[in-house]
């Protein structure tokens, strides 16, 4: 009986998520939902993760893609088709740096084989972040969920609200004061740069023709031995390398010894230290052990509530790569 009452209790609070529009941990636990929805996500991320640190990162990395781009609603993941022929995933920001898709597909199949229906791809994608995030850092935290899906995704929007690696702080603040997010939440988020990869064209204006003063001369050189100059090379290959050289598969609070020691490969990383509040935290979560991991997972659910649409502005999508029709 008190099982029963339990449930029944579940589901009453899911109703009344519903009708309020509001997110909640445990969302699809009702078992008219998914109950086994987070799990599903979960063992699907830990299998690629395990096997390719690097997809944990793009994973990270496309939570806050999707959020800041018409909010936390699974647009970066569309495809182009005739309702949607220029979609952010094909943005300068997205393509093709961007990575995990595969991983969203998998689970989504996953759980349409489960739940038919039930758990939209925006909260995939925040599921996805939260797990790649305790395989790679041991970093746990519950994430609310009940998103739903948008319809519309456009290129030119991405390149417009994601910020770039040449933006100095204040710019900075200012587009995460946009999104209802502070200045904590900025030299956090900023933390996901401990894992990862970068494309040598996402600083090589720090290397050359001059190097920046503003960077580590000899870790400039260092990155010059891996990024060559190809400004006057026709159809160069534009390199990789690690975001973070010292522990490159481990997402931990490196990232903030390496923006000390100005051993960060953007701008924007070094921009960090040019006020008197984000110079403290920057020390703090270097220094203080666990104090990063416990914010991360602040900040995230932060990022994740976002602009949400309803159920007549959104969908459960059957593809993550298409809208329903």
């Amino acid at each position: 009986m008190g099982s029963r009452a339990t449930i029944f209790l579940s589901c009453l609070v899911f109703v009344m998520i519903l009708q309020a529009n509001a997110l909640q941990v445990g969302y699809y636990n009702c078992p008219t939902e998914c109950p086994a929805a987070e799990s599903i996500v979960q063992g699907v991320v830990e299998s690629y993760v395990r096997k390719d640190p690097g997809l944990g990162a793009g994973l990270i990395r496309m939570f806050f893609h999707d959020c800041f781009v018409r909010g936390c609603d699974a647009s970066v993941l569309l495809d182009n088709s005739t309702s949607n022929p220029n979609t952010e995933k094909n943005s300068i920001p997205n393509n093709p740096s961007l990575r995990g898709f595969e991983v969203i597909d998998a689970a989504k199949e996953a759980l349409e084989s489960a739940c038919p229906g039930k758990v939209s791809c925006a909260d995939i994608i925040a599921f996805a972040a939260r797990d790649a995030s305790y395989v790679l850092g041991n970093i746990s935290y519950d994430i609310p969920s009940g998103r739903y899906d948008g319809k519309i995704s456009k290129s030119t929007e991405a390149l417009l609200s994601l910020p770039p690696h040449f933006f100095n702080l204040t710019q900075l603040i200012g587009i995460f004061a946009k999104n209802n997010l502070s200045v904590v939440d900025l030299v956090t988020l900023s933390g996901a740069h401990s894992i990862g990869r970068s494309h040598c064209s996402s600083f090589t204006s720090r290397l050359y023709p001059t190097i920046d003063p503003t960077m580590d001369q000899d870790f400039a050189l260092f990155l010059r031995g891996k990024c060559p100059d190809t400004s006057s090379t026709t159809n160069a290959v534009d390199g990789v390398v690690p975001q973070d050289f010292v522990t490159p598969n481990e997402f931990d609070s490196q990232y903030y010894d390496n923006v000390q020691a100005r051993k960060a490969l953007f701008f924007s990383d070094w921009s960090l230290l040019t006020s008197p509040e984000t110079l403290q935290l920057v020390n703090d979560y270097s220094t203080v052990p666990g104090l990063f991991e416990e914010s991360f997972g602040k900040s995230m659910v932060n990022m994740g509530n976002l602009v949400l649409l309803d159920e007549t502005e959104g969908e459960i999508r059957k593809s993550c790569r298409a809208v329903n029709y």
